[in-house]
């Protein structure tokens, strides 16, 4: 979203600071930082490059009842020269070390999307700081309640499905939904489907989570394409469904990031996943066990901002 306000005031539209300055109210904050403890972060290695915590949460996943639960964490890698981003997703099941929030709550092994139930955002940094020893700079989180509409203000957001399969977990009338292989345009709905469904996979959330990055790689070319900036009426409804659907640390500008990310679009984008040894059992739990040196490889290479290792470490 800050990408597209930057090309739009770029572009001279009219009233184009009032415009931003009304998105950018409206876009909800977070203390993300509260009550993290400064002594034990991380410290800075690569000063001018930026580390994004993203947070996904699936309100209406079957599994989820508490409605405090964080079903996608996203790494996201801004280098120095900002010229590329690198994504890495951890997968929610990732059996880690949980520290022990003010509250008394944690301070043991768990999944690692616990870290949210037992703490909020600020655990989650701790949590996720602890893990991968990389600082986090920002944090923006995605409520999936709003996903369909993001996608829809876009007009549809095209999408190649590698392999078929039938989602048994659709907001359809009758809970299915048939995705056939190739290039398709997916409206809002079908996207969400597609990009939440983890039970028609033999890997489950490891396939979501690919499915999920191609989305991400859709809205951005679609949002940042002459079709979009050129159409004020789907152009807004673009911002303002954005807006409602996210919220930000309270020191993140989304018109400074989109200026530092103007010239990004897909294909500026490298997606990864954690490396991991598989799947596992602890205790009564089916959890995703990581596979520590080749992580320790891949998070240093992104401390010290060595973009062509965090490329060679994550293969």
């Amino acid at each position: 979203m800050g990408l597209v306000l930057v090309l739009v005031v770029g572009g001279g539209m009219l009233a184009a600071g009032l415009y931003y300055r009304s998105v950018e109210s409206s876009v909800e904050r977070v203390d993300a930082f509260e009550d993290v403890p400064e002594e034990s972060r991380p410290q800075v290695v690569a000063a001018d490059a930026l580390n994004i915590m993203i947070l996904g949460s699936d309100s209406r996943d079957p599994e989820n009842t508490s409605g405090s639960r964080t079903d996608t964490i996203i790494l996201a890698h801004l280098p120095k020269d900002r010229s590329s981003a690198q994504l890495i997703s951890i997968p929610r099941d990732t059996w880690v070390s949980v520290p022990r929030s003010r509250q008394g709550r944690g301070g043991r092994d768990a999944k690692i999307n616990a870290a949210y139930a037992w703490g909020g955002v600020p655990l989650m940094v701790q949590t996720v700081e602890k893990f991968t020893g990389v600082r986090v700079d920002h944090v923006a989180m995605v409520d999936f309640a709003g996903f369909k509409e993001i996608v829809d203000a876009l007009g549809g957001i095209e999408i190649t499905v590698e392999q078929g399969f039938t989602s048994r977990h659709s907001f359809t009338p009758d809970g299915r939904r048939q995705f056939v292989a190739g290039k398709q345009e997916m409206d809002g709905a079908a996207a969400l489907d597609y990009a939440r469904e983890r039970y028609a996979f033999a890997d489950g959330d490891f396939t979501r989570i690919k499915h999920q990055q191609q989305v991400i790689k859709a809205i951005l070319d679609k949002a940042a394409s002459g079709g979009t900036l050129a159409s004020p009426t789907r152009l807004n409804s673009f911002v303002r469904a954005t807006a409602d659907a996210v919220a930000v640390d309270e020191s993140m500008s989304l018109l400074d990031l989109g200026m530092e990310l103007r010239h990004l679009r897909g294909g500026n984008l490298d997606f990864y996943t954690c490396p991991t040894k598989g799947t596992g059992r602890i205790g009564n739990e089916s959890v995703v066990l990581a596979d520590t040196a080749k992580a320790d490889r891949l998070f240093d290479a992104v401390r010290r901002d060595a973009v062509p290792e965090i490329q060679s470490a994550a293969k």
